[in-house]
């Protein structure tokens, strides 16, 4: 059977599974397929998902508990509804917790709107919010711009025109003698319009400007089309990676000495700063981000400590030094002096890989050296 492998992240899973909102959204399940549900809802719209969960509980960077904790769930809740915001969501299907980072809205409002939604039916356009309980006019200046009804009654209700500037979009319409529906479906025409020609002393140019943009592509997400990794189909636990192996994976988390790579299996490889370009690289940060999906070649594999090195230049030379570990390994009864030589060959290395930690020139045992500075470094005061 031919199938697709998509990885999810399960951050947060466990979160979600045991919260109050879990157990009303599914109160006959176990918390455990509570979590599978929700890691495979992200799979199909993952910001209205994840806004179920706290922010910090999805893991945002590896010194996130050293720092004010307050601050950061200030921090993380504006970027969440910044990008809510951004997206806009479908009233007749978003969640309390979704509709609850709506600018203007709140739990009890969200509530509202569920209930309400419930009780009497899909809503059949933005006007029919203002029967909501605690839903009034202050509110609907503010939200209604990014609450969306798809098929509704006015097809401008499915775009991010916010009903104020209805009149604008409809003196078009009547200027240029076309429907609404025939303006929003044709481009090259918006292309055309000259916004100055609508532009009053209530929306200037750039809000036309903003108006034409929104025609040409109502509703549109924001968001990037989707991108699956693609996994070696052989490639399944630590024990298949060979040194040389050219895979394809995705960044899964960025620190301040390189970057962890998934690959297809359990654990993530990494790629040490000295290795993320051909270039000189300050900030991994600078070249990568999270979800970034990159092309990578298996340098060195250490099954004992389950460990994985990677590198994003793709013509470097592997290590052959996961062939010695399983020789080692094998040979741990052997003779002292022999072990003696082994543990100063592999302190030696260690020492190395440390040393070249801030050196770009990439060390001997980039894995060692680096998971061991990893478990040392400190955030800065």
């Amino acid at each position: 059977m031919n199938l697709q492998k998509i990885t999810v992240s399960e951050a947060g899973a466990s979160i979600y599974s045991a919260s109050e909102y879990a157990a009303r959204e599914f109160p006959d399940l176990d918390v455990s397929f509570r979590g599978a549900a929700s890691i495979g809802r992200r799979l199909q719209d993952p910001l209205a998902e994840l806004v179920k969960i706290e922010p910090k509980a999805i893991g945002v960077g590896q010194y996130q508990h050293d720092v004010s904790q307050v601050k950061l769930a200030r921090g993380l809740d504006s970027v969440v509804e910044d990008c809510v915001n951004a997206v806009g969501v479908d009233v007749n299907t978003a969640s309390i917790p979704l509709l609850s980072r709506i600018a203007g809205l709140n739990n009890t409002i969200a509530t509202n709107i569920v209930r309400f939604r419930d009780k009497n039916g899909l809503f059949k356009s933005r006007s029919a919010l203002k029967e909501v309980p605690r839903f009034g006019e202050r509110t609907f200046e503010q939200s209604a711009g990014f609450l969306r009804i798809i098929n509704g009654e006015s097809p401008l209700d499915s775009s991010g025109v916010h009903p104020e500037a209805y009149s604008v979009v409809e003196k078009i319409s009547s200027k240029n003698d076309r429907s609404i529906s025939a303006l929003m479906a044709d481009a090259e025409f918006l292309k055309s319009i000259k916004a100055e020609d609508y532009a009053d002393e209530q929306f200037g140019i750039p809000t036309i400007t903003d108006i034409l943009q929104e025609l040409e592509k109502p509703g549109r997400d924001p968001r990037p089309s989707f991108a699956a990794v693609k996994f070696d189909d052989n490639i399944h636990h630590v024990k298949d990676l060979k040194p040389g192996m050219l895979l394809e994976g995705v960044i899964t988390n960025v620190t301040n000495f390189g970057a962890f790579v998934d690959i297809g299996v359990h654990q993530d490889g990494l790629v040490h700063i000295s290795v993320i370009s051909d270039q000189f690289v300050k900030n991994p940060a600078d070249v990568v981000k999270t979800g970034d999906i990159v092309k990578v070649k298996v340098m060195e594999v250490d099954e004992d400590r389950n460990r994985i090195s990677l590198s994003m230049r793709l013509n470097d030379k592997p290590s052959n030094r996961n062939s010695d570990n399983r020789h080692n390994s094998s040979n741990r009864n052997g003779s002292s002096n022999n072990q003696s030589s082994n543990n100063r060959s592999s302190n030696s290395n260690a020492s190395r890989g440390q040393r070249n930690l801030g050196n770009q020139s990439a060390p001997k045992s980039t894995l060692a050296g680096a998971f061991a500075n990893a478990k040392k470094l400190k955030p800065k005061k």
